[in-house]
């Protein structure tokens, strides 16, 4: 698998600022906190958002809980931000609409 090269600073401060609900941690990973009315709509987010992973082959950190998931992703084998957490990002963000 060819991994895309780390985003400098600049670019993923700039690509951070345009996303919703996820918050930049030490210009290394994105964090996004996702809550819900109970369990299981945070659960059925939590598989909505596995497909997402598979389907990029990108896998995030998820933490479940009662009404609330939070989501931690960067680029494992590069140490970093890539242009990958951020299409992961987006997508994540979108099944919310």
């Amino acid at each position: 698998m060819n991994l895309p090269p780390l985003l400098s600073k600049e670019e993923v401060v700039q690509r951070a600022s345009k996303l919703d609900a996820w918050k930049l941690i030490d210009n290394h990973h994105l964090v996004g906190v996702f809550k819900f009315d109970d369990f299981s709509e945070a659960l059925e987010f939590t598989v909505k958002v596995g497909e997402v992973a598979e389907d990029l082959n990108h896998h995030p950190e998820i933490n479940l809980s009662w009404g609330r998931v939070e989501i931690i992703i960067f680029t494992h084998d590069r140490g970093g931000l890539t242009e990958l957490d951020f299409q992961f990002a987006s997508r994540v963000s979108e099944l919310l609409k």
